[in-house]
């Protein structure tokens, strides 16, 4: 006879994307689901909040945290049907409330989230503005303490809870990271990072230094250029000697790594130009921040690369006790969380049986020393790209499900060559061939 599946008490810290797939699939395999969020709504990253922090580089340690990172005008940059749940399609909604744009700007991502927690009852299992402050191991056991902070009008209130597993999807778009720059210390300019920019207003008739290469450092850059007078754009991934202007700006400069920083205000690229400036733009990333877990050393951030995790989900040590949803980048993520989450839920109910600790951190080691081989930085270390569609393929084939859909996969690449050839107009530029594909998708639900 089959062995019974078990139901196991479990903790989810976020009410996010990654935290609200995380509950749905626990739930639907039988567990106790309980989700911790410190917000006052569900939607993690995807809540936009126009408040800005205190310290604009988001350094201080006693700042108030602002959790979103998200600034006014942003929308996807993946269409609304490749990002999306696979057991809920992201599709139009006929509400004239909404936004029905194959890139949706964030309120229409957060109503979705919303509409995907309402169809699975998830709601009922978040305990809204409560915080988990600490989660570590009860002694000679298995178990985990949880203790939470609940937000209240006079004082806060503390509980300390026992939980079989605990599931991280507490994000990473809160914690900055900010690049080092020589002199920086007596430069007399403004500094801030892009977690706390919003509207472009700020910039209006500055001279502007941007450092970053990402998505959002490009989306950004564009729409300072709009009121800013010069925007100068470096970055780690270019050239010593790259100077040139951006294609269609007549304020815009891309430029290589700044050498230095001076108290006359001036700015010293690699390339030798210098640009006396206003104000200058961290759009460089975030780190991995879990300051409420412990672990005994277990498991760290070193370099943002989190480990030891297999398959960047459980450590074996603490598996499956132990794991984390939603750590990698450059992805399609929500149908990643998802996946992720089936996995860690058949294997808590034991559906699905882990490799052995010995095994599974062979399989770590040989991944690291592959990035290794691949000259791929350790801070690269979640970062996905291509390798994220064989990787669906496999949590699939361990859940028994399809990972991807060729569909998915075909729209994702088509996503990525739009922005690189139109980067301005990709979002509402529609491709003759798509209406085949997205007539597919539709009649999934």
């Amino acid at each position: 006879m089959p062995t019974p599946l078990i139901s196991r008490r479990v903790a989810v810290i976020g009410a996010g994307a990654a935290g609200l797939a995380a509950a749905h699939e626990l739930q639907r395999e039988g567990h106790n689901v309980v989700v911790f969020e410190r917000e006052i709504q569900i939607g993690g990253t995807w809540v936009y909040d126009p408040r800005v922090e205190s310290d604009p580089l988001s350094l201080d340690p006693s700042r108030s945290i602002i959790h979103s990172s998200l600034y006014c005008s942003l929308r996807t940059n993946l269409q609304r049907e490749v990002m999306g749940f696979i057991d809920y399609p992201f599709i139009p909604k006929d509400d004239h409330t909404r936004d029905p744009r194959r890139y949706p700007g964030h309120r229409e991502v957060l109503l979705y989230l919303q509409d995907f927690a309402r169809e699975f009852g998830i709601e009922d299992m978040v305990r809204l503005q409560t915080e988990v402050v600490y989660v570590g191991l009860v002694e000679e056991t298995n178990k985990w303490k949880v203790r939470s902070k609940k937000k209240r009008e006079n004082n806060d209130e503390f509980e300390d809870e026992i939980y079989d597993a605990v599931v991280v999807c507490n994000g990473h778009y809160t914690e900055p990271c900010v690049a080092q720059i020589p002199g920086i210390s007596s430069w007399p300019g403004k500094q801030m990072h892009s977690h706390n920019y919003r509207i472009p207003d700020l910039f209006q008739d500055q001279v502007v230094i941007l450092i970053g290469s990402s998505l959002s450092a490009n989306e950004i850059s564009r729409e300072i250029a709009g009121v800013a007078k010069e925007i100068h754009v470096t970055s780690r991934s270019v050239r010593d000697e790259t100077y040139e202007q951006q294609s269609g700006y007549d304020n815009m400069w891309i430029h290589s790594m700044i050498e230095s920083v001076h108290e006359n205000g001036s700015v010293i690229f690699r390339n030798g130009r210098v640009v006396v400036a206003d104000i200058i733009l961290h759009c460089t990333g975030y780190k991995y921040h879990f300051p409420f877990l412990e672990t005994n050393g277990i498991v760290t951030v070193d370099d943002n690369r989190v480990g030891p995790l297999f398959k960047h989900v459980f450590p074996p040590a603490l598996a499956p006790w132990l794991s984390f949803v939603g750590l990698q980048r450059k992805i399609a993520p929500f149908p990643i969380f998802e996946l992720q989450s089936k996995w860690i839920a058949d294997v808590l109910s034991g559906r699905i049986e882990l490799p052995s600790q010995e095994e599974m951190m062979e399989d770590i080691e040989a991944f690291y020393l592959s990035l290794e081989a691949s000259n791929v930085p350790k801070r690269y270390t979640h970062n996905m790209g291509d390798s994220q569609f064989d990787y669906s393929n496999w949590l699939g084939a361990q859940c028994g499900c399809e990972g991807f859909e060729e569909w998915r996969i075909q729209k994702y690449y088509a996503s990525g060559i739009g922005r690189r050839l139109r980067p301005d107009t990709y979002r509402d530029h529609e491709e003759e061939d798509d209406h085949h594909l997205v007539l597919e998708i539709h009649q999934i639900k």
